[in-house]
């Protein structure tokens, strides 16, 4: 990949971002832009340290747009950190189906049971105890204390980072820690001085919005809209292309898995998964790593104690996870007298039941299939 010599910007550099630093003038203009052209989100400026806690974990790895009615139906069903705590297992997960790493559900709960404990149900005003905290990272510490409490702390998350790598023209691998730690430094003299009241908050909240709607990760960017077009060295250049370089992540690994789905009429049996690992806790249509034949599907079938009546095959289907890729066909197998069946980790449902388990999205052609959600 074709990056900008270091010569050419910034001479005699380990990183790019050792040369240069947002000033003051630049940080106002960005506040002052955000202020006047942010977008309306149902957890912004609600006051609310909860929405934005919630809000930043469902937005890791997820769009807004999908984010946004599972947003509205979690706060309606769990609208404190008092009602998270309290939460069942299973009508969490179901809270969260549909917007993947589950874990961030389950660390949303354990990190509410300790708020509930030790900081009467509140998220704290201090950047370091929100670190403590399970499930919090140094990017979202970072965001609930800057928005949530105008405290002077970095929130960089992937849109700052694409932000200022292409406003300073900055060529490293920006998965690399020291090159983030560095990019967090260009904003050190920002958080150093006395600033009105909000602006921390502004300021962090309009770099990320920059990186939302106008220096975008898929296609050009809108640097038209830019409030930092006539300083970034990117948009001078024409680099916005080449500018952020992200090294590739490891190929993922492609599994073949073969789906058991037995039904009796409207009742389908699924098994509920491990409390540790991929997908943990949630529900499952039976499965086994490996493609299997019609005959040895119904031989497993058996094993399990199910009398089968009828197999078909189902369509094939595909679910991609960060590295880890299932390749799934599945059978159809109608058994009689299911209720029979007395299996470990595995319920009984009906399609009324079903639509209150957590089911992943792994399954959806198969919950589609179905109309499991009707």
């Amino acid at each position: 990949m074709s990056i900008i010599p270091k010569h050419e910007v910034f001479p005699n550099t380990t990183y790019n971002v050792f040369m240069s630093k947002l000033t003051k003038k630049t940080a106002e203009d960005i506040v002052t832009w955000y202020n006047a052209a942010k977008r309306s989100l149902p957890w912004r400026d609600t006051g609310n340290p909860y929405d934005v806690w919630l809000s930043e974990i469902m937005l890791q790895q997820t769009r807004i747009e999908a984010v946004k009615p599972k947003y509205a139906l979690f706060k309606k069903e769990l609208p404190d950190i008092k009602s998270l705590a309290e939460c069942d297992d299973d009508h969490l997960m179901r809270l969260w189906e549909g917007l993947g790493y589950y874990s961030r559900a389950r660390n949303l709960k354990k990190c509410a049971k300790v708020l509930v404990d030790e900081y009467d149900a509140k998220l704290p005003a201090d950047h370091q105890a929100l670190l403590k905290l399970p499930g919090i990272g140094p990017y979202t510490a970072g965001a609930i204390a800057s928005i949530s409490y105008d405290l002077p702390v970095a929130a960089v998350d992937g849109n700052v980072l694409r932000v200022l790598a292409r406003y300073f023209a900055i060529k490293d691998d920006i998965r690399n820690d020291a090159v983030k730690k560095q990019i967090e430094e260009t904003m050190c003299d920002i958080y150093a001085e006395k600033q009105p009241s909000g602006f921390f908050s502004s300021f962090n909240q309009g770099l990320m919005e920059i990186g939302e709607v106008v220096c975008v990760p898929n296609g050009a960017p809108h640097c038209m809209q830019c409030p930092l077009q006539h300083k970034c060295i990117a948009e001078q250049k024409n680099l916005w292309s080449e500018i952020p370089y992200r090294s590739a992540l490891k190929e993922r690994k492609i599994v073949e898995r073969t789906l058991l789905v037995l039904r009796d009429g409207d009742s389908f049996l699924l098994h509920k998964r491990s409390e540790k690992g991929l997908l943990a806790g949630l529900y499952e249509f039976i499965g086994m790593d490996g493609y299997i034949s019609e005959k040895d599907a119904l031989k497993e079938a058996e094993k399990m104690g199910a009398v089968p009546l009828k197999i078909a095959h189902l369509p094939e289907a595909r679910h991609i996870f960060t590295h880890l890729e299932w390749h799934m066909h599945a059978y159809e197998i109608q058994v009689e007298q299911i209720e029979s069946l007395k299996l470990d980790h595995c319920v009984l449902a009906n399609k009324k039941e079903l639509a209150s388990l957590a089911i992943p999205s792994a399954f959806k052609k198969y919950v589609d299939w179905y109309s499991l959600r009707d």
